[in-house]
């Protein structure tokens, strides 16, 4: 039984698995798999009696009408009378599915009383131990599962961090992994386990001692030297840049890590240094696609397209193993280089994986550009939904086309179709709220704005979306502001944000606060409605040749804007700035 199977119990939370299988799948899972099987001759001398037989019936019934509560307490019962291991077992997959940490913790004690040798049991109890914050009891079935890895421990001790990660005490799980490590001091991967540990625990300075140590147990290990440089580049006087070259001064071959260094560079904006580690990747592994890749990537942060196109290109010759993903890559590049052709062609060879549908939408996207907005409603509609995710995406998508065209009334009915479908689904229920706006249905707005709001109380849009409402109709403007600022303190840094709060500041009559706050909000992103925003105030204050100047730049960008066009037929009659 391998040590990595904690980490799945561990992610299902208290449910052992989707489903509890059925009696006879588990005796063929069990055939087919490198279980360890308890001897006839361990297993208790266990007349089946009436009451046992009734016991097992009731839970067996229970379990298949889905009455877990019933199930739950007629096998703890069964395998506490019989103390047969088995059952045990069942009863603590039972218990898990239920969500019942009270009846799993004495089902999976019991288990690995009766079965003390069994892994499976043992990594059952330890997951159940960490999910219910018992670390110290989690400890010595940890302890018993390392040493029953051997070869294997540093594998193990890999996954411990990803195995704890749901303990909100970090400091209990440094402890616990600094515990677990006594044996194992020259061990690597005990060194990295106590500094990933001890970086989620904000202890900085022993995270960047304990990967030094596993550098030093085993120093070409790339992983652990890049994460070094990731921990220099958080910690004061931190010099990662100069690690990660004296690193590969010694370890040139080392690719992984010269990627990592390329990314630092491209952070701090050195792209010149950038391009050249780049440059020495490409002459190093010029017939490795996933070199390749990692380059074209790298290069596309960098904005250096002719790169990306050329390494792409090269991956899939080298026949890259996910073609798909690479196409997908390479429309997007077309797109940012203003070749939709290319980008639609590109688009089209995407024929399966996590990307098809992605690409299918940006194929009929660019094809709606095109002013074949029927076909590009038709290609979506033909396209495989097989979530209700997948499924809002599509209608969001048609709905982006049909916006664009300024379809409005039809963007809200396909919206509303949608939301008789996918009743509670946010995007759905955020993008009725703008239409809705277009059409002046402004109780259907409030309402999925509200009711969005309640379903995602940390969306700072929703808050925004309804309070600039409110402040556009110069209606409940306390309330915009209170709404307004929410979103603010969700996200202080969007200046779209910043500009309704601006916005509703001016409506309020708080001109001084308004225009400070527009100001921000135009410097971070001078977009043509932020800047239709800030004119008009500008304009109402008297500096009408400022309001023009910016008036004139945001028209040069968006000249069909709405709210920029309306802004300037309500102040100064005409579409134009002279």
């Amino acid at each position: 039984m391998k040590f990595k199977i904690l980490c799945v119990l561990l992610l299902c939370g208290l449910t052992a698995c989707a489903q509890i299988p059925t009696t006879k799948e588990k005796e063929a899972a069990e055939e087919s798999t490198e279980q360890e099987e308890v001897s006839q001759a361990n297993l208790p001398k266990q007349e089946l009696t009436a009451p046992i037989l009734f016991d097992f019936l009731i839970g067996e019934t229970a379990l298949q009408r889905g009455n877990l509560n019933i199930a739950v307490d007629r096998y703890v019962k069964l395998a506490t009378t019989t103390r047969d291991p088995r059952i045990a077992k069942r009863a603590s997959e039972i218990a898990l599915h239920a969500g019942n940490p009270v009846a799993a913790e004495q089902a999976t004690t019991l288990w690995v009383q009766l079965e003390p040798d069994s892994a499976d049991a043992r990594q059952t109890i330890a997951a159940l131990m960490v999910n219910l914050g018992k670390l110290d009891a989690a400890r010595p079935h940890l302890e018993k599962l390392l040493a029953s890895e051997k070869d294997n421990v540093g594998s193990a001790f890999m996954q411990l961090n990803q195995l704890l990660s749901r303990n909100s005490n970090k400091a209990a799980t440094l402890r616990l992994i600094q515990q677990l490590s006594q044996p194992y001091k020259d061990l690597p991967e005990a060194h990295f386990a106590i500094s990933q540990a001890a970086w989620f625990a904000s202890q900085h300075q022993l995270a960047l001692e304990e990967m030094q140590r596993a550098l030093v147990l085993r120093p070409d290990w790339e992983i652990a030297a890049i994460h070094n440089g990731r921990i220099l580049q958080r910690i004061p006087n931190g010099n990662a840049s100069e690690f990660y070259q004296n690193y590969l001064t010694k370890y040139p071959t080392a690719d992984e890590v010269r990627i990592a260094y390329t990314r630092l560079l491209i952070n701090d904006d050195r792209s010149d240094l950038a391009l050249e580690q780049l440059q020495v990747l490409l002459d190093k592994k010029p017939e490795d696609p996933e070199i390749m890749l990692a380059i074209g990537l790298l290069a596309t942060e960098i904005g250096n397209f002719d790169i990306t196109e050329t390494t792409f290109k090269k991956a899939l010759s080298l026949g890259y193993k996910d073609p798909s993903a690479i196409h997908f890559h390479l429309g997007q590049i077309y797109e940012e280089t203003k070749r939709p052709e290319l980008a639609m062609e590109s688009y089209q060879m995407v024929k399966s994986g996590a990307r098809y549908l992605p690409a299918q939408i940006r194929y009929a996207d660019l094809l709606a550009v095109k002013g074949y907005l029927k076909e590009a409603r038709e290609h979506l509609h033909k396209l495989p939904a097989s979530n209700d995710q997948q499924t809002a995406h599509l209608i969001l998508a048609e709905a982006q086309i049909l916006r664009r065209s300024k379809a409005h009334r039809e963007v809200f009915d396909l919206l509303n179709d949608g939301l008789k479908k996918l009743p509670d689904y946010p995007e759905l229920l955020y993008d009725r709220a703008l239409a809705a706006d277009k059409l002046g249905k402004f109780a259907i707005l409030e309402q999925d704005l509200r009711k969005l709001i309640k379903l995602k109380p940390d969306n700072a849009h929703a808050y925004n979306a309804l309070g600039y409402s409110l402040a556009e109709r110069g209606a409940q403007l306390p309330e915009a502001l209170k709404l307004i600022k929410k979103a603010v303190e969700l996200s202080p840094e969007d200046p779209y944000i910043m500009d309704s709060l601006g916005w509703v500041y001016y409506r309020m009559g708080k001109i001084v606060e308004g225009l400070n706050y527009l100001n921000l909000a135009y410097a971070a992103r001078p977009d043509p409605e932020i800047a239709a925003h800030l004119g008009e105030v500008l304009w109402i204050q008297g500096a009408k040749e400022d309001a023009k100047k910016i008036w004139r730049f945001a028209l040069e960008k968006d000249p069909d804007n709405e709210v920029l066009v309306e802004t300037l037929q309500r102040l100064i009659k005409k579409k134009k700035v002279d």
